[in-house]
């Protein structure tokens, strides 16, 4: 991807050894070669260092440890960028429920911090990367961009922190600011903690599955690639100060999960589900109205069966062969 007088543009991808990040350098990699990148990552727990490894082989891009909220090393880390794509976060809301200072730390603080550097670095575009939870919980219909913030749980109150952080430097600064909220991602690689990867470990270690409460619990699901290809949309056709709900209206409760997954098993596994005590403050039910997505031109590709087979025959591959 080129800027207006045919310059690769310089990427700072935060949190890009994670998950989404990751996959989203690996996008950029794809389809725009020209572009340099950054990748700064303090390599938690949930990091993939193999991947980043690998990585470094292309001489596009350049990776550095840190924290985002070391202001000195973030700023150091934006000289010359022109998009940064915030995705560095503390992410599982059960963590949040047993410890919370981490993700106000990392989802609150560090967005500051990012967001003072973007500001002196006189960085082009912010793509602060959000998420669904904070608008709450909601029983029918969708959420459009222009609904509350109603978070219920530590984890969904940081990110919300982070998000009117945000537009407060688009409307007091004129930082040209992006917000996206997506819905529950999935696909290869995300780390074992989350419902899908750790209900698949179960089924191959022949463990009952692990569902709080009666299961019920209704979530929109996409596939991290699908997730990726959004956010590019929003850098690229997006506009300042625009807040943009990815979804895919794909609606499964944690109990359809699990029978699913049982299901891609057979006949070489077999699975169970075990109730345990429900999740403190467990939102019921997230459904994002994506229409703005829409009118940007950005569709889901990947089908939700295909995506969790595909999940499916990854994490198989990797758990049977360590």
């Amino acid at each position: 991807m080129l800027d207006k007088v045919n310059r690769p543009l310089r990427y700072l991808i935060t949190g890009g050894a994670g998950f989404i990040g990751l996959a989203f350098t690996k996008l950029l990699v794809r389809n725009y070669p020209e572009s340099k990148i950054v990748i700064f990552d303090k390599l938690s727990y949930a990091a993939q260092y193999d991947e980043i490894v690998k990585l470094l082989e292309n001489t596009q891009i350049e990776f550095v440890k840190g924290d985002i909220s070391d202001f000195n090393l973030s700023l150091s880390v934006m000289h010359g960028v022109d998009v940064v794509v915030n995705f560095a976060a503390e992410s599982h809301v059960d963590r949040s429920i047993s410890d919370s200072i981490p993700f106000v730390k990392s989802n609150a603080l560090g967005v500051q911090v990012l967001l003072e550097c973007a500001l002196k670095a006189k960085v082009k575009i912010f793509i602060q990367v959000s998420t669904d939870e904070v608008y709450g919980s909601i029983n029918s219909g969708s959420w459009n961009e222009f609904s509350l913030l109603e978070p219920n749980s530590p984890y969904s109150a940081s990110k919300a922190s982070g998000d009117l952080l945000a537009l407060a430097f688009y409307k007091t600064h004129g930082l040209d600011i992006r917000i996206t909220r997506c819905s529950n991602n999935y696909g290869p690689g995300q780390h074992h903690e989350k419902l899908i990867p750790k209900s698949i470990e179960s089924i191959i270690k022949s463990k009952p599955i692990e569902i709080y409460g009666n299961g019920n619990n209704l979530r929109e699901w996409i596939h991290v690639e699908d997730h990726c290809r959004a956010i590019m949309k929003v850098i690229e056709k997006g506009s300042a100060g625009n807040i943009y709900n990815i979804g895919s209206n794909i609606e499964r409760s944690n109990n359809e999960i699990a029978l699913a997954l049982i299901e891609i098993a057979k006949p070489n596994f077999s699975g169970s589900i075990v109730y345990i005590e429900d999740r403190k403050g467990h939102d019921q039910r997230y459904s994002l109205n994506c229409t703005k997505m829409s009118n940007l031109g950005f569709f889901p590709e990947i089908e939700f069966e295909f995506g969790l087979k595909q999940t499916f025959d990854w994490y198989k591959s990797k758990l049977v062969n360590s």
